[in-house]
């Protein structure tokens, strides 16, 4: 995938034009990003993690290099659809797969509502149950209509510093500069507060009351500091899912690709291996 983060293949989905990429070779891994990130969190656990896996990553429409247009479904449910058209279309039946924050929401809704199989799963400070969503999250998206109205330079110091407040430590310029881009611009700041105004809890309450059934091996990883979603979140989960196990990152933040990435890898690493 080389120094800069690039997804060289396209699909065609549901919702848009998405694109992806695929590196090194063994077992399926699939890694799912949530909000407001794109695919480029996953860059080293990706490359590490190609060692022994090929990893699968993608943006989800809306975000990241994928299409993003006026009208366009990027709600939890429309996620599911796209998520599930492209395992059929990379011909994965039984893949491992991490997902982050509302790519848990997503992974969530494709194993129980659209009857997908996972060989094991990772949920890594995961959008699981609600409620859901920090207070800035809420507010914006009770208003999008009205923080999409923002002058431009003030929105896209509103991205940077809610994308800054993600992580437990002072992310690195180049890192706070590749997850905001996506976001500034005019079709940007668009994609923004469309991805907020079409957030549901209602798209979690769907499956809640069956998160028991999930009858494969589960890590819950979470960020001993995360703001946005606590720890408590986590071991709730954790608690509701029958084969899950709670694996809590020190020093750690919501954004744990950046606050802990040694043991992330660590930790992801040991799962997949079992």
């Amino acid at each position: 995938m080389g120094t800069e983060w690039t997804l060289d293949r396209t699909f065609d989905s549901p919702n848009g034009t998405v694109r992806w990429a695929r590196s090194g070779q063994g077992d399926p891994l699939v890694l799912v990003h949530g909000w407001p990130f794109s695919s480029y969190i996953w860059r080293d656990l990706a490359r590490a993690l190609s060692t022994r896996h090929t990893v699968y990553v993608w943006d989800l429409p809306g975000y990241g290099a994928s299409e993003r247009y006026e009208g366009q479904d990027v709600s939890l449910a429309g996620h599911q659809q796209v998520f599930a058209s492209l395992l059929d279309h990379w011909g994965l039946e039984r893949p491992a797969v991490a997902a982050h924050d509302i790519g848990g929401a997503v992974a969530l809704r494709t194993a129980l509502l659209s009857g997908r199989r996972f060989e094991r799963l990772a949920l890594v400070d995961a959008v699981a149950a609600g409620p859901w969503g920090s207070p800035f999250f809420q507010l914006a998206n009770r208003q999008a209509p009205a923080f999409a109205q923002v002058p431009a330079h003030l929105h896209e110091a509103l991205v940077r510093a809610y994308i800054a407040d993600g992580a437990d430590r002072q992310l690195r310029e180049e890192t706070l500069k590749a997850l905001a881009r996506p976001w500034t611009g005019a079709h940007g700041q668009a994609a923004f507060y469309r991805q907020m105004a079409q957030a549901h809890q209602r798209h979690t309450a769907e499956y809640e009351d069956r998160l028991g059934e999930l009858d494969l091996p589960v890590a819950v990883v979470w960020g001993e500091r995360d703001r946005w979603l606590p720890l408590q979140r986590g071991r709730e989960l954790a608690e509701r899912l029958p084969r899950a196990r709670l694996h809590v990152l020190e020093g750690s933040g919501h954004l744990v690709q950046e606050d802990a990435p040694a043991q992330l890898a660590a930790v992801l690493g040991d799962f997949l291996a079992r």
